[in-house]
């Protein structure tokens, strides 16, 4: 399908219906089947547990870093040879650059940037936990970024979150 010229592909990541729980999500084969198809940009929404008063519930967040949390994911293509793929900056500078200013345009609450720590899901994080990430740093929790950002960027794929604040995590 192609929107203003461009052609534009949507994958529903957790399935029709929202029926794969986030463990359960084939990211490899995902993003593997992005770039067979031509894809050079990664626009993924997501959806966010606030660990910051700053960031309101229907805030949008484009996200600038990742803490990984997961324990059970494919975070990688290269299983038969060592690559060290790096991840300094591991979001697409120049997608974030157009959202913040689409977003400052249209007046839609945001944050040009923050960090997100992904969980493995599908439950919840307890007190504790949201207590341990917000002292690391994290600004927002998710069960999906990670590893789509690390395996987007193995392919060479520019790849930018657009988060959206749900609700205030429990801490």
């Amino acid at each position: 399908r192609k929107i203003e010229g461009v052609d534009t592909f949507i994958l529903a990541r957790h399935g029709k219906g929202h029926s794969i729980y986030p463990t359960g999500v084939n990211f490899r084969a995902n993003i593997y089947a992005l770039k067979k198809e031509g894809c050079t940009h990664i626009l993924a929404t997501t959806a966010v547990g606030s660990l910051r008063e700053n960031i309101k519930p229907g805030d949008l967040v484009f996200v600038d870093q990742f803490i990984d949390h997961t324990k059970h994911r494919a975070l990688t293509f290269h299983d038969e040879k060592v690559i060290h793929t790096p991840m300094a900056e591991p979001f697409c500078k120049e997608l974030r650059a157009l959202l913040v200013k689409s977003a400052r345009e249209l007046k839609l609450r945001h944050h040009s940037k923050g960090t997100v720590i992904t969980i493995e899901g599908p439950r919840f994080s307890t007190k504790a936990e949201s207590h341990m990430f917000r002292g690391w740093g994290a600004d927002v929790i998710n069960m999906s970024t990670v590893p789509e950002v690390i395996l987007a960027r193995e392919l060479g794929i520019c790849y930018q979150s657009i988060a959206m604040s749900t609700d205030y995590d429990c801490w």
